[in-house]
């Protein structure tokens, strides 16, 4: 004879597992079924058998209007240009590119070993609205902001950037020839 405790047991198996697969269906109400509607592109379209045709016209004879000979052109010693009337020319002495080489200003943020990981960090700098850059050097790459020709611009970006990549950056005279 089975005692108390093991009947108790049986029926409460039984009941939690008729209410394991019986409850969520009793629950779960009347399921809906989403359809999307699916239009197919033709692969090929059809296309009409009515071909348009062009009439080429004859080119028209110009010869008419053009002149039996050539024209000539006569000029006057009254119109006739002078000493007088010749341009001055003024030369103006051309800057050395070492006057402009320090004018600008960049931001090197990082150095990092792994090539793909600082290529991230520019993409997510770029969509963040930043000129960011990198720069293959020594086995590192690095990620550099600017160029930029206001420095004042750039030194507020460096407080933003740390906040951002959590890594301060020099501010560095940019260097055009030898970036």
């Amino acid at each position: 004879m089975a005692s108390k405790f093991q009947n108790r047991l049986v029926g409460t198996i039984i009941l939690v597992s008729i209410g394991v697969i019986v409850l969520p269906d009793v629950l779960d109400g009347q399921k809906t079924h989403y359809k999307e509607d699916i239009a197919s592109i033709p692969i090929k379209p059809e296309l009409d058998s009515d071909v348009e045709t062009f009439e080429v016209l004859a080119p028209e004879d110009d010869s008419a209007s053009l002149p039996p000979s050539p024209v000539e052109v006569v000029v006057d010693a009254a119109t006739a240009p002078t000493n007088e009337d010749k341009v001055e020319v003024v030369e103006k002495p051309v800057p050395e590119r070492n006057q402009y080489q320090e004018s600008a200003w960049i931001i090197q943020l990082m150095a990092l070993k792994n090539a793909d990981n600082a290529a991230n960090v520019v993409k997510d700098l770029q969509k963040r609205g930043y000129q960011a850059h990198t720069k293959l050097e020594n086995g590192f790459t690095r990620v550099i902001i600017g160029p930029d020709v206001s420095k004042t611009k750039l030194e507020r970006q460096v407080g933003e950037l740390e906040k951002i990549t959590g890594s301060k950056g020099r501010l560095l005279k940019f260097k055009p020839l030898n970036p």
